[in-house]
């Protein structure tokens, strides 16, 4: 069996229509196909906000009320979230809580590991901060992003990256096609 169509087999029909018709209607509602990343590169963060946790919270919100109008999806990088240690999720949260309610939220965390691992990130994104969707890695094989797929859970799959080094592995050809087509 085809392993993409095996992935797409597994995506409950709640699941894409609960994301994929409020990503279609914000599309329509503010005539843009445009994803704002929210990601908190400090150095980005004007001086005049500060620095530290609050001060990403500031400079994101002021993005997200610029931006509202002209987006269709808001994509968080949890990277950049991250960095701030134990106020991380706060910040993810806060920014979280400025967005919307009918534009969709595509939290970018490229998780991908064993199973119960896989579940309890998915539990996180979903349950903890109502994701719509969730960017996935699948290189540990598809019951890595199954739990991902559950319910009204919607996983965006990594399978040609644009960093430089991509093509270190996902060019590799496997069986004759490259491995990010596999």
């Amino acid at each position: 069996m085809d392993p993409l169509l095996f992935a797409e087999a597994s995506l409950s029909y709640s699941a894409e229509l609960t994301f994929l018709a409020k990503l279609s209607a914000a599309q329509r509602a503010h005539d843009s196909i445009l994803c704002v990343g929210l990601d908190p590169e400090p150095a980005s963060i004007p001086e005049s906000l500060g620095r530290g946790p609050q001060a990403a919270v500031r400079f994101l919100r002021r993005i997200v009320r610029a931006t509202a109008p002209h987006v269709c999806a808001y994509k968080p990088n949890l990277a950049f979230y991250e960095r701030y240690g134990s106020a991380a999720m706060d910040v993810l949260a806060l920014t979280l809580q400025a967005i919307p309610a009918d534009i969709p939220v595509i939290l970018d965390a490229k998780r991908g590991d064993v199973p119960n691992t896989s579940a309890a990130y998915a539990d996180a994104l979903f349950d903890s901060f109502h994701a719509d969707a969730a960017t996935v890695a699948p290189y540990l094989g598809l019951d890595s992003i199954e739990p991902f797929t559950i319910g009204a859970r919607y996983a965006l799959v990594l399978a040609r990256t644009s960093n430089p080094g991509a093509g270190d592995f996902q060019d590799l050809e496997v069986a004759g096609r490259p491995l990010y087509e596999r």
